[in-house]
């Protein structure tokens, strides 16, 4: 009677135990829940350098159906005078969205979540004085002289400043990326999903 009791004792214990472990991982999962790491769809990016004074440059990128089939198609190369400072400013746009809905405007979107996103910069043949080097893509400790920053202090890079070296060319790429819960003072070009890659040629004279 005792051997009895005692292995249906411990088989009692044993299925407690089984349903306590369920009970606490049931509660785990619902109290916190992953966070979701979904790219923004974006089908248009803008970018317009702008001196103190003259003309801006405009170029875009497009991507008509998003994450389709079809490819990238650039409208020209980046041109810039040597030697002059411009502002860049980047717009995101979602065309397949409706212009009165709230995934349309993906620029307001990333300056809303700036704590979730980060634009890295590379370009080739010191196109750039200012900065200099050859971006933060490969090294995100390198200069980029970003003009806005979110809650935490962080860059963005919606706008940015340069100024352009000596008669050149080569290429000019923008790279964001989607970092929810990740974005801090070390994170880099690696971390996260990205939202937009796109690499214009760039000429200087």
């Amino acid at each position: 009677m005792v051997r009895f009791f005692e292995v249906n004792m411990s088989r009692l214990l044993l299925g407690m135990a089984v349903v306590s472990v369920g009970m606490l991982s049931g509660c785990s999962k619902d109290d916190d829940p992953a966070k979701e790491d979904v790219p923004e769809l974006i089908t248009k990016a803008t970018l317009t350098f702008t001196p103190a004074s003259g003309t801006p440059v405009v170029v875009t990128a497009t991507d008509p159906d998003g994450t389709g089939s079809k490819s990238i198609a650039m409208d020209g190369a980046i041109n810039l005078a040597a030697g002059t400072a411009y502002t860049l400013s980047i717009q995101l746009i979602n065309e397949l969205a409706a212009p009165t809905d709230e995934e349309y405007n993906i620029t307001a979107e990333v300056g809303r979540e700036g704590v979730e996103h980060q634009f890295y910069f590379a370009w080739t043949n010191s196109v750039f004085s200012d900065p200099a080097g050859d971006g933060n893509v490969d090294n995100r400790n390198d200069k980029i002289n970003y003009n806005d920053k979110d809650v935490n202090n962080l860059p963005i890079g919606l706008s940015t400043a340069w100024t352009a070296g000596t008669a050149s060319s080569g290429t000019f790429r923008v790279l964001l990326k989607h970092q929810p819960d990740i974005k801090s003072a070390t994170s880099t070009s690696n971390d996260g999903e990205t939202d937009l890659s796109v690499t214009f040629d760039i000429v200087v004279k």
